[in-house]
């Protein structure tokens, strides 16, 4: 995931097919406090702004390091694991000798030390793109175009539509090929359409970007970034907004490939297809008139506008494996330009990153056998158990939901499954061919190999045991599809999980985390799959009614929250995590209750453990973000900014106001009428 996040695993296509026991000797004994108290800000009250309150002092004395656009917990902790751990396990096997070709070993060290040979890669210049750029030099015809588009396709090339493949929604158990709406080079069709002035500067700041990366190229076509952003902006209008895209029936059309193939007549989707090795009878379609649309967008545009935008895509995916200047003013755009990141990463800090991004399986293996403790698997284990039951009895609770939908509830809820760590069996990257001379032929071998993973997986039985992030990542999922929940070994960590730190800190943070994703089962898109995975209704009309008019009053309420001036949060597409957030802070903090068995805990530096439950939960979001990487959130992303996961559903619990003692008159205290109570 692109994003600081905490979510579902994506069911709305992806697109571009791409692709141990711990010793005891190696464990971190670095002791991390459970909440440090220099992070408070004693001038600001809790009950009117807690994330200052909490996190104040912590933000005066982190500011953002000039290569990072926001900088918290996530970011701090996957700094670590890639910067450090990662690194120490890197180096330490480009130390070894006589590596077997094709091991993991040979792969890893040898693609780290093509990402620094520098030297070749400004020798090579543009020469490893001249074989596609000669194929659209000579495109002809709009059949053309989608051959070679095809072709680019599997190496993560992208063009306006696109290809991707996961468990059927109405059959999860066997994977299907997907279509969807792709090709807008700024991400997001707002990024188009809004006519604000700092919107607008991006735009223009985007013509003279491409403009230049032409010219370095040696490209001689007139005036390219305002021809590339008129055809951009023509085609995001045709596209469906992130909001809408969020809805898993309108975004679901199966039809026979043949009927697919007579949405766009004029763009040959089998020729597209098939350069992809793609075959199957029947797929499914996000949104039939997009495809009419662009078909019809497709015809009105001159040839060589076309070529040209296949041409800019092209550059556009493979600059950070080119020569320096290329590198430089991509990074100068996506980097500074759209997220505010002052200066790019040292050479050798992108290494490791970038060999984590392609080979992040085979890292994955060696990093957990040196520091994941067996024992924090037990434990996360009973954790979940934990929160099943406090779920379970929330449940039976509530008043809006009927007793018939209550039992399906509790049948999907029982289901659910979950994966902790890594994966029980590791994937074979052997046949990556990988050299320690030739990064972007490196790039190429291992697009090739997840691609072709990807298209032999239509048509057969999905594979349960399969993971959807590396056990380093700092994250964690739902996915709805196998109704499970996972998290990988690199949350498992300070300040997410500290086996040193008392219960309230910990319930603040993991326990919260895993309520987030138990949660998304039952959020605004989890809710309309059943316990096999399924999309299908269980839910009587009037509770449904009654979950939505719940979810309504909560879009509104974070639509009316500023993120930064004339930027407001889009509360109908934070409103999964927003659900999540809200779900996960009731679970956990009643499972901490119920594991106490009345007992009342001796406080810690002045805090009880209400108070440091909440204190947990403000930890993990603690974050200093830069004006455009919130811009860029507010417009692009589904998590609403870190400051609001904070803020925004604490009005809504009663126990925040009690733990703190808030008054009628606080900023952080909401009318019972106005509070959201859904699971």
């Amino acid at each position: 995931m692109r994003s600081v996040a905490l979510c579902t695993a994506a069911f709305a296509i992806a697109m571009g097919m791409a692709g141990c026991k711990k010793e005891k000797e190696e464990t971190d004994t670095t002791k991390v406090p459970g909440f440090d108290i220099s992070s408070l800000d004693s001038s600001a009250k809790a009950c009117d702004d807690f994330d200052t309150y909490a996190n104040g002092g912590w933000k005066r004395k982190n500011p953002i390091p000039g290569t990072e656009s926001r900088w918290g917990a996530f970011g701090i902790l996957d700094k670590e694991n890639k910067e450090v751990r990662l690194k120490g396990i890197i180096q330490e096997i480009t130390q070894l000798k006589d590596r077997k070709k094709g091991s993991e070993e040979q792969q890893i060290a040898d693609y780290y030390q093509s990402f620094l040979d520098t030297a070749t890669v400004e020798k090579r210049g543009l020469e490893p793109l001249k074989p596609y750029l000669d194929k659209i030099n000579a495109v002809t015809s709009l059949k053309d175009l989608a051959a070679i588009s095809g072709e680019m396709q599997k190496v993560g090339v992208s063009t306006i539509t696109g290809f991707g493949v996961e468990g059927d929604l109405r059959n999860s158990k066997v994977n299907v090929l997907y279509q969807g709406q792709d090709g807008l080079s700024l991400g997001e069709r707002s990024y188009y359409d809004r006519t604000d002035s700092i919107t607008a500067k991006v735009r223009t700041e985007f013509v003279g970007f491409v403009d230049k990366m032409f010219s370095m190229a040696g490209f001689t076509d007139v005036k390219p970034g305002q021809t590339i952003l008129d055809f951009e902006t023509k085609l995001a209008k045709l596209q469906l907004t992130n909001v809408e895209l969020r809805d898993p029936v309108k975004t679901y059309n199966k039809m026979a490939f043949a009927d697919f193939e007579k949405l766009m007549p004029d763009f040959d989707q089998k020729t597209f297809a098939d350069k992809q090795d793609i075959k199957t009878d029947t797929l499914i379609v996000q949104n039939k008139p997009y495809l009419q649309n662009a078909n019809k967008l497709l015809k009105a545009t001159p040839l060589a506008t076309l070529k040209l935008y296949a041409k800019w895509q092209l550059l556009s995916r493979f600059a950070g494996y080119l020569p320096k200047k290329f590198d430089q003013e991509d990074f100068r755009f996506f980097g500074t330009v759209m997220r505010g990141t002052k200066q790019q990463k040292a050479r050798v800090e992108r290494a490791i990153r970038s060999t984590d991004g392609l080979l992040g399986m085979p890292l994955g293996k060696l990093f957990v056998k040196k520091y994941f403790p067996e024992e924090d698997k037990k434990k996360v284990s009973e954790m979940i158990e934990n929160v099943r039951s406090v779920y379970g009895e929330r449940i039976d609770k509530l008043t809006w939901m009927s007793d018939s939908t209550k039992a399906k509830a509790h049948k999907k809820l029982k289901a659910f499954t979950y994966k902790i760590g890594y994966p029980d069996k590791w994937k074979d990257y052997s046949s990556i061919e990988i050299a320690s001379d030739k990064l972007f032929e490196n790039v190429i071998s291992a697009s090739l190999f997840g691609h072709k993973e990807q298209v032999e997986k239509i048509g057969k039985e999905v594979d349960k045991k399969e993971w959807l992030m590396t056990p380093q990542t700092v994250n964690a999922y739902y996915n709805p599809l196998n109704n499970e929940v996972v998290f990988p070994a690199g949350i498992l960590q300070p300040p997410f999980y500290n086996r040193n730190a008392d219960d309230a800190i910990n319930y603040g943070g993991i326990i919260a985390v895993i309520g987030h994703e138990f949660t998304h089962g039952f959020d605004d898109q989890g809710s309309q799959f059943d316990d096999e995975g399924n999309l299908k209704n269980w839910w009587t009309a009037s509770d449904r009614a009654n979950f939505d008019k719940l979810t309504k009053k909560y879009i509104d309420y974070f639509s009316g929250i500023e993120a930064l001036p004339g930027f407001k949060i889009n509360g109908a597409l934070t409103i999964g995590e927003n659900v999540a957030d809200l779900g996960g802070l009731t679970l956990a903090y009643y499972a901490l209750e119920k594991s106490l068995k009345g007992k009342e805990p001796a406080p810690i530096d002045g805090f009880d453990w209400k108070q440091r439950f909440f204190l947990g939960w403000a930890q993990v979001w603690h974050m200093n973000t830069t004006n455009e990487a919130l811009r860029n959130q507010v417009q692009t992303d589904p998590h609403s900014p870190a400051k609001d996961r904070i803020n925004g559903p604490l009005p809504h619990l009663k126990e925040f106001q009690a733990a703190w003692s808030c008054g009628p008159g606080s900023k952080m205290v909401l009318p019972d009428s106005a509070r959201v109570v859904i699971w």
